[in-house]
């Protein structure tokens, strides 16, 4: 099945990104969400990252215009009957998701593939919940979307080989560079990831190294653009917990304990940019 229009539950950071990849590749967008102000702002978000790559002669002023044309806006589920691929991208919320995976499964034409842009959740346990498990799958886009070259395709345990299929070659047709990940906590990436940032904060809580060199030394040492602890600060100290107790849940190994000094930060309310001081103060 050729797709020619996607769906998207979500006008936020994940959601535009992924609407604005899409209009520029030259495929049809329907973007909803629950209110108008949402879509609309969404909408804006895309207008403005446009105008810097126009800014950056990157694209031209036809090129914005045509991208903006192919994104519809709505608040209802139903107009999403014309896409060929849902893409759900709402908040990384367990219950909110089966909530609006389970409307939408009962809106669209039984061929329809629905997928979902989750960073933890599992697959296997979202596709489970609808009729289709076998065209449910995995699209972890990584923010900034029309920046970051990657897409984790996530099977679960249910999904069918012409699924994913379908899903890498729409992947490549964004110009993306898509990896195929077996379902399980953190998938790929942010199994190494966070771990990687724990352990700078076990180094840190050691008094190994101040927070400056620790991230120096990972910059310069493996020609990473951040260090650890700044992208720690950047993420979320709160979601870094978050995704550690989630790992020593489900694999019951202690190699993924959260390191004290990190719960220790959380607990002060020092959680990074979004609080003005995490590791850093901003």
């Amino acid at each position: 099945m050729a797709i020619q229009t996607v769906g998207i539950i979500g006008a936020g950071t994940m959601g535009n990104g992924i609407a604005q990849a899409c209009a520029v590749s030259g495929i049809d967008v329907v973007m909803v969400d629950i209110s108008d102000a949402a879509v609309q702002k969404g909408l804006a978000t895309v207008s403005g990252s446009l105008d810097r790559l126009i800014k950056k002669e990157k694209i031209t002023e036809a090129d914005k215009a045509a991208a903006l044309a192919r994104i519809k806006t709505s608040t209802r589920y139903e107009d999403l009957q014309a896409a060929q691929i849902v893409i759900e991208a709402a908040t990384e919320n367990f219950a909110l998701k089966v909530k609006i995976l389970q409307q939408i499964d009962a809106l669209l034409a039984p061929e329809v593939i629905l997928a979902s842009n989750t960073s933890s959740i599992s697959i296997t346990q979202l596709a489970a919940i609808t009729s289709r498990a076998d065209r449910f799958i995995g699209m972890h886009f990584f923010n900034p979307v029309p920046m970051m070259a990657l897409v984790e395709i996530i099977r679960g345990l249910q999904t069918s080989d012409a699924t994913h299929d379908s899903v890498k070659e729409l992947s490549l047709r964004l110009g993306k560079s898509p990896i195929t990940v077996k379902n399980a906590p953190g998938f790929v990436v942010n199994r190494i990831l966070v771990p990687m940032i724990n352990e700078a904060f076990f180094v840190l809580a050691e008094g190994l190294a101040t927070a400056e060199d620790i991230d120096a030394g990972m910059k310069l040492g493996c020609n990473q653009p951040i260090g650890p602890l700044a992208l720690a600060d950047m993420i979320g100290l709160d979601v870094c917990l978050a995704v550690m107790e989630v790992y020593l849940d489900q694999f019951g190994d202690s190699k993924y304990r959260p390191c004290p000094l990190l719960k220790e930060m959380c607990a002060a309310g020092r959680l990074g940019r979004k609080t003005g001081q995490g590791v850093y103060k901003y």
